[in-house]
């Protein structure tokens, strides 16, 4: 079975390269990457295959496009703050869920206007129905959080907006 930090190198790799299509398989786990479609899946055994989700990637013509659209959505204000160089963005270390709190009964970890430390925990993103703690590494302030609640982040999508101290 592969480590979550193994498939994030690896898609990287893949990424930064030119092919398209990228498959490797170790005793009897197998990571197969496409980058148009692209489809993520893990097989543990010849007989069960466990799928992993679906990485969706816009090409690179797209992307000023779905911006644009979110720019639109977002009040003014909002758009300038993102791209604020003075500000740290804490981004998320792999594909999954984003959760704001442990639990749907409990407060989330963070909020606008919260203070924060380096090993402040400010959500967990759930990825193969793992549940991985992301923490700060910056002491500062919240500005803003970027994901809702339940929705699906990518590999290097900003989550919150810090005020570094």
């Amino acid at each position: 079975m592969f480590k979550i930090q193994e498939i994030r190198e690896i898609i990287k790799l893949v990424d930064s390269s030119s092919i398209d299509e990228f498959v490797y398989e170790v005793d009897g786990a197998k990571v197969k990457l496409k980058k148009n479609n692209i489809v993520v899946t893990e097989t543990v055994a010849p007989k069960k295959e466990v799928v992993a989700p679906v990485v969706q990637q816009s090409a690179p013509a797209e992307a000023p496009v779905a911006a644009s659209t979110k720019v639109e959505e977002a009040p003014a204000t909002a758009a300038p703050a993102i791209n604020d160089p003075s500000l740290h963005k804490i981004v998320s270390p792999m594909v999954g869920t984003f959760y704001q709190s442990p639990n749907p009964d409990s407060p989330a970890y963070v909020k606008a206007g919260d203070k924060v430390g380096n090993e402040t925990i400010v959500c967990i993103v759930e990825a193969m129905k793992l549940f991985n703690e992301i923490e700060a590494e910056v002491q500062g302030e919240i500005v803003e959080v970027l994901v809702k609640d339940g929705e699906l982040v990518e590999y290097g999508q900003p989550l919150f907006l810090v005020k570094a101290e």
